[in-house]
């Protein structure tokens, strides 16, 4: 029975997902907490004088609670001091008080923008970042060494090796400190979360208390079924969104995945906003109005226009493979003014190295406090500055274990442009003479290979996404 947990849990780009009652069960969920406790009790260090110490959260999915519960009481028998949260929250939530808690690790329950039959364990390191591919591997060899250990809920709290924990509080307080407030006292900007029944809830509301922006938050209210959709911030998801931000004269929309992580945004006239853009505004606000400094750091998958605006403002620029733990590892070893990933997630300085899409919304709202200006108008500044890119992804489901890409490498032209670099540091990425790029990827966190491509025309990134969608059913 063990050698099918070991089989059925495997970590990919950010962490394990499985499908609830088929591989996702509690059975699992308790054996991959006894090997996430023979990984912190072997070979994390003990911060001095206390026991070791994680902290464990959970997001608004089906079951994700008890999933926690399970996790935390597995930790507590293993003679690991555990800090449970009191409800749901955001990853970045669990990421930054496990930082204040001196915690040797996190977990997190969530399956992030996944549909709602997923759920998944997050594992975060004592800075609050990502684990590395090296912490899964040890993880996932620890699997069924040794038999679970569980303590009794109640008893475990009695015994305080479980404490129960409001993580909100101290997240908002440090949200509140980060933001320049005063700046956000002088606007009166009217702004729309759409949560997406996740768990960022009403959490930029608080944030906002005190300020002249007017707040309001959309699908706040609990949906493990995310209304048959995925709480994912991309544009097929977010109709409803764009017609309240138009109908009700708001300034900005942001959107956030569901656990928080994860950011896209709506102009004022319902126009959908990638996080590529949001994370080039982001790079300018801090390095221009405050005048922060340090590189940039992009995935394979990221907009060139990053490029353009590493080089006029003398940043260093790095690119990773797909997946925040590899911007988390350079946040840590090096300085680092913002990352982010085609995806959504953008992480800051002076902060965690993990990424915050409430924070990167906030963010947004504080640029346009400083300069004065709407959202769009800013938009339309950068592009005019660094260039304007188009981009598209298409995703293909398929029951295939591996793909051969040797073909699309060896390709010297595309729809008759000559290419002149190839990337495979992850997947393969094909750059045309005119920047235009495509490149194919499967996916780490689902059934999927994808597409992704870029150009400086939306005709041009249409018509490269429907050769790449060719493309794909031949792999």
């Amino acid at each position: 029975m063990c050698q099918n947990a070991k089989n059925e849990i495997k970590f990919g780009t950010d962490g394990w997902r499985a499908v609830i009652s088929k591989e996702f069960t509690f059975k699992n969920v308790a054996i991959l907490a006894q090997a996430i406790s023979e990984w912190v009790r072997h070979d994390l260090p003990r911060k001095s004088g206390q026991r070791k110490r994680v902290a464990v959260g959970f997001d608004t999915r089906f079951l994700s609670d008890k999933y926690a519960r399970t996790v935390a009481c597995v930790l507590a028998r293993n003679n690991i001091e555990v800090y449970l949260s009191d409800a749901p929250i955001p990853t970045p939530a669990l990421s930054f008080i496990l930082t204040r808690l001196k915690c040797v690790a996190g977990i997190m329950i969530t399956a992030s923008h996944n549909p709602g039959e997923f759920n998944g364990v997050k594992i975060k390191t004592a800075q609050g970042g990502a684990a590395s591919r090296e912490i899964t591997d040890l993880v996932e060899d620890y699997l069924c060494e040794s038999e679970v250990q569980m303590a009794d809920f109640e008893e475990a709290k009695k015994k305080k090796d479980l404490i129960v924990y409001n993580f909100k509080e101290e997240y908002v307080q440090f949200l509140r400190n980060y933001l320049d407030l005063k700046a956000l006292k002088k606007v009166r900007y009217k702004v729309l979360v759409d949560a997406m029944h996740g768990s960022g809830d009403s959490l930029a509301l608080d944030v906002l208390k005190g300020t002249s922006i007017r707040a309001s938050v959309m699908r706040s209210d609990i949906n493990p079924s995310f209304e048959g959709q995925k709480p994912e911030p991309v544009e097929e998801y977010v109709s409803e969104l764009k017609e309240r931000v138009k109908k009700e004269k708001f300034d900005i929309g942001l959107i956030l995945d569901g656990d928080a992580d994860r950011i896209a945004a709506v102009t004022s006239d319902g126009e959908y906003v990638s996080p590529q853009k949001i994370l080039g505004l982001i790079i300018l606000h801090l390095a221009r109005n405050k005048g922060k400094t340090g590189g940039i750091i992009k995935t394979i998958c990221g907009t060139t226009m990053l490029d353009h605006i590493a080089e006029k403002l003398g940043l260093k620029l790095y690119e990773t493979p797909v997946g925040f733990k590899y911007i988390s590892d350079l946040m840590i070893s090096e300085d680092i003014l913002a990352g982010g990933e085609e995806a959504g997630g953008i992480g800051v300085r002076d902060y965690i190295p993990e990424r915050d899409g409430t924070l990167a919304g906030l963010l947004l709202l504080e640029m346009m406090a400083y300069r004065k200006k709407s959202f769009k108008k800013l938009i339309k500044e950068m592009e005019k500055e660094f260039g304007r890119y188009f981009y598209e992804r298409a995703d293909l489901k398929t029951k295939k274990k591996s793909f051969d890409l040797q073909k699309i490498k060896s390709l010297k032209r595309i729809m008759g442009k000559k290419v002149v670099n190839v990337k495979t540091f992850d997947g393969v990425k094909l750059i045309r003479e005119d920047e235009s790029w495509i490149m194919f990827r499967p996916s780490g966190t689902e059934p999927l290979i994808r597409s992704y491509v870029e150009a400086k025309s939306a005709k041009k990134a249409k018509d490269l996404i429907a050769y790449g969608k060719l493309m794909l059913k031949k792999l």
